[in-house]
């Protein structure tokens, strides 16, 4: 059986490895992950912990020559969120620059230079990319498609809520995966209408059912990719991308779809709670009740800034505590901290008002229990590590559609 291999690139503590190697035809063959401006790297060392050193990078993937990457069949990894737009034009054969410190282009870089180009990659990103910045809605994302199109890649793209799809959290992450031109999946796209491979044939259609709920738009870019950095929707409102799409050839079809789900069970909150009394840590004292129900409850206020700016502020009321017969709501980075807030998880039990655990974290983003456990990581950090991590079982479900359509 040959294998696929893969290349994962801000691995966190091994999200996408986990999904992709319960299918035993995929192995990872390298990982990098660093944190910057710290000190400790705890991401990395869980990862070490379950996963081995071998393979494993905890450099600033911008200091490492592409010449120490090994070749591989797929690329995959969730980059962080930033300002994607290219600086300027180089005169030299590699032709732009993008902004410093910008991660998306560790990746272009790369794909670049790489002699032999993985075929496959897969991609993560928070849903605000598709309408990222406010003064150029969908710009971010419109550079990561010309970049792709100008380096011999089709793409498709969906916004998947996994709670949507029987899983127990209620998070929206946009998930795109490229082909390279000479992929048996690109040319299977090439022959098919872009309506189809959204809602039928594609990768993402076989994994996660859907139906088209129209607003398509088709269109393709203007210029090189300089030009659409500096004048994508420039003025424009709303962002041209919808929440399903492909581009191929530079054409880009892009549609709004609707989630379709008749499997037979729903994982909702209560069913990864843990049975019984949890530590005491993380029980909530009567004292610090007030605060809670202040955070979590509706606010008509005036609010002063430093500056002495008085302005209006208002916000709608949050479910407290949370709903237990529904999957939850998004985790985030802070939820593994003590103190009253707004965003963390609250749950009622037997025993007590109390937050989410890290083993339950986990289960919310379906890893194995105690994943993130290792000395010298607390339980606030490893609720941090969660907060950025992924829902494993979408890229499961991506990895088995993909290793059929690869072969």
């Amino acid at each position: 059986m040959k294998k696929i291999k893969v290349v994962e690139l801000f691995a966190g503590v091994g999200g996408f490895r986990l999904g992709l190697e319960k299918n035993k035809q995929f192995e990872v063959v390298w990982s990098n992950q660093w944190e910057p401006a710290s000190k400790a790297q705890h991401a990395s060392d869980v990862y070490v912990n379950k996963f081995g050193p071998d393979g494993h990078s905890n450099e600033d993937i911008e200091t490492v020559p592409t010449s120490k990457i090994p070749d591989h069949d797929l690329l995959c990894g969730g980059f962080p969120c930033q300002d994607y737009s290219v600086a300027s034009t180089l005169k030299n054969s590699k032709g732009l620059i993008g902004k410093k410190g910008v991660l998306w282009w560790s990746i272009h870089r790369i794909l670049n230079e790489k002699t032999n180009k993985p075929k496959l990659l897969l991609l993560e990103n928070v849903d605000r990319l598709l309408v990222s910045p406010s003064n150029q809605r969908g710009r971010d994302f419109a550079v990561m498609l010309k970049s792709l199109d100008d380096l011999g890649y089709a793409v498709e793209w969906r916004v998947i809520n996994a709670g949507e799809y029987g899983m127990p959290q209620r998070r929206r992450r946009v998930f795109f995966l490229g082909y390279l031109k000479d992929s048996k999946i690109y040319k299977e796209l090439s022959k098919d209408t872009q309506e189809d491979w959204i809602t039928k044939t594609g990768v993402l259609a076989k994994g996660f059912k859907n139906s088209f709920e129209g607003e398509a738009n088709t269109f393709s870019f203007d210029g090189d990719l300089v030009n659409v950095s500096n004048t994508f929707n420039k003025g424009g409102g709303k962002s041209l991308f919808k929440n399903s799409g492909v581009m191929i050839n530079g054409e880009i079809y892009t549609c709004r779809t609707k989630a379709v789900y008749k499997g037979k069970k729903r994982v909702t909150l209560g069913d990864i709670i843990e049975k019984g009394k949890v530590d005491e840590e993380f029980y909530i004292d009567k004292s610090s009740l007030p605060k809670w129900d202040y955070l979590k409850g509706s606010k008509k206020e005036k609010r002063v800034t430093s500056s002495g700016y008085e302005y209006n502020y208002a916000e709608g009321a949050m479910i407290f505590p949370d709903d237990l017969n529904k999957p939850s709501r998004t985790i985030i980075t802070s939820e593994g901290g003590a103190s009253p807030s707004r965003f963390r998880h609250v749950v009622k039990t037997q025993h007590g008002l109390r937050r989410l655990t890290p083993l339950e974290l986990e289960r919310l983003n379906m890893f194995p229990d105690n994943f993130t456990k290792l000395e010298g990581v607390s339980n606030s950090r490893r609720g941090f590590l969660m907060g950025n991590a992924l829902v494993v079982g979408i890229v499961t479900k991506i990895g088995s559609i993909l290793q059929k359509s690869y072969l």
